[in-house]
């Protein structure tokens, strides 16, 4: 006699019912994404941490920009030459300087002071060219010197027999000497005037010139 085990719907039941348990019990759950540092920057106006683009991406489109830039440059027609006429004409205006009937004899680049009676101190006057001129029909020669840039005169005189060069105190190039008749701001005017070179060579040049247009001078006042 064979021996029959049978199974009861009680113990299927119990047996269906263990097995989805189990996998309950297996089955983990996901973590959760923390909001955190995004919080933080949100509080501060930011975002999160932007993901840093690669040097590559950023050097294709400035090359693309490169060649479509020549392309156009090279596409680009030329523009036609457009002449427009002035509304006004204007004349060409000579202006004098009352140095066209004198030819120079000395130029010299030179730095220009005058003293001041009132506040019994030097003023300076002006940086530019110290020139000798000498008239080209009564051979009289007269010192001009101009502003740079403004060219405003500064100096304006003739040398004269009873002018006298003396040596600055303390300077080996620069001279001193007086004048009666200084026109250089329009009416005669007695000054003192000093005058600075950048070394003593030019101020010894200088002194040559003017001692001999003052004898030129002298020899041709005595004729008259």
């Amino acid at each position: 006699m064979t021996d029959t085990i049978e199974t009861t719907p009680a113990a299927q039941e119990e047996k269906a019912v263990e097995t989805p348990v189990a996998a309950t019990e297996v089955k983990t759950e996901e973590p959760k994404k923390s909001v955190t540092s995004d919080n933080v920057f949100a509080m501060f106006g930011g975002g999160g941490p932007k993901p840093k683009r690669e040097e590559k991406d950023d050097e294709e489109p400035k090359a693309s920009k490169e060649a479509s830039g020549a392309a156009g440059e090279e596409e680009a027609p030329e523009s036609p030459d457009v002449h427009f006429e002035p509304l006004v004409s204007l004349e060409k205006i000579d202006v004098k300087t009352n140095e066209e009937s004198e030819e120079q004899a000395f130029k010299m680049r030179a730095k220009l002071f005058k003293f001041d009676k009132e506040s019994r101190e030097w003023k300076e006057r002006g940086t530019g060219d110290v020139r000798l001129l000498k008239h080209k029909e009564n051979g009289k020669t007269r010192l001009v010197m101009r502003r740079d840039k403004t060219l405003k005169v500064c100096a304006n005189h003739y040398i004269v027999p009873d002018m006298k060069l003396s040596p600055n105190v303390g300077s080996d190039r620069s001279w001193v000497w007086n004048t009666s008749a200084d026109v250089s701001e329009g009416e005669p005017e007695a000054q003192t005037l000093a005058i600075r070179f950048a070394n003593i060579e030019n101020a010894n040049l200088f002194k040559e010139a003017f001692i001999k247009a003052q004898q030129e001078n002298e020899a041709l006042i005595a004729k008259e």
